[in-house]
């Protein structure tokens, strides 16, 4: 994979701290439009783990921020570290992604990269997942990437420049007992990377997708279960951070964090077989 588009790196300077928002505030100051030749990032799920692990890298390198999440008062605070904009947004609702695109579009009156990282889990048995958390689990973390992709992507592509890097899953390339509902949303998520990525080929617009496997956050204990694997251990939210941004800034569109868990992505991919007993072996 690869394409032509600029390989941003981000200003040197940081965002003037007259921009932060006040932490504990709810109502945010208006932010000045980003300064010609400052890119835009918009993060959703940016009110914890890699959302704002991913806000604090991107505001050190300069980027103008817009962050996203469901919360409010943790939005506030990662905004007053990283002189984001808050733009609290239900993306579980139909009408949500459209109307944080128009908000965003308000705000800054670009997009230049979106990290979409908003995602929920839920594990267990798939008959006894409960249907209002499936429901939840395929319009968060599978649906609204989508919609909200597709009121960017012509912003972008009329520009001739813009990132989209999505959050997938290592349990969406190889499959995880008792997370089925999950690993399919991150599974489709992963197909949705890879085809569009040959519609824009050429066109200066890039599509990332980056596959964690356990990863430090909050996210375990959301979902009412905590991580009980021995292995892979999890990485802090930190570590997969910054491959979203290398992701950004170069031409690397797929990457596993760790590293190491390409090789069993590959064998899954290559002697599915193997992989189910090797599974089954070490867990």
């Amino acid at each position: 994979m690869g394409d032509d588009a600029p390989q941003w790196a981000g200003p040197a300077d940081p965002f003037a701290a007259s921009t932060a928002v006040p932490a504990g505030a709810h109502a945010p100051r208006p932010l000045r439009r980003p300064e010609p030749g400052r890119p835009v990032a918009l993060v959703t799920g940016a009110s914890s783990g890699i959302g704002a692990a991913t806000a604090a890298r991107l505001a050190a390198a300069g980027w103008h921020l817009l962050l996203s999440g469901t919360d409010a008062g943790r939005l506030d605070e990662v905004a007053g570290r990283t002189g984001g904009r808050v733009l609290a947004e239900d993306l579980s609702l139909p009408e949500g992604p459209q109307r944080l695109a128009d908000r965003a579009r308000a705000a800054t009156g670009r997009v230049d990269a979106l990290v979409a990282s908003a995602g929920l889990g839920w594990r267990g048995p798939f008959a006894e997942t409960p249907p209002d958390v499936l429901d939840l689990m395929v319009d968060v973390n599978l649906a609204a990437p989508l919609r909200l992709i597709r009121q960017l992507l012509p912003g972008m592509l009329e520009r001739r420049h813009g990132r989209i890097v999505l959050i997938g899953s290592m349990a969406g390339q190889v499959g995880v007992r008792d997370e089925a509902a999950y690993a399919a949303t991150k599974a489709g998520l992963a197909m949705f990377a890879e085809s569009l990525w040959y519609e824009l080929r050429g066109t200066g617009v890039g599509v990332r997708i980056v596959l964690p496997g356990a990863v430090d956050t909050p996210f375990f204990a959301r979902r009412g279960s905590p991580y009980q694997r021995g292995r892979p251990r999890p990485v802090s939210p930190e570590r997969v951070a910054e491959s979203v941004v290398s992701t950004i800034t170069t031409n690397c569109d797929r990457l596993f964090v760790p590293q190491w868990l390409g090789m069993p992505a590959r064998i899954h991919g290559a002697v599915p077989g193997v992989f189910r007993r090797l599974a089954s072996r070490f867990g």
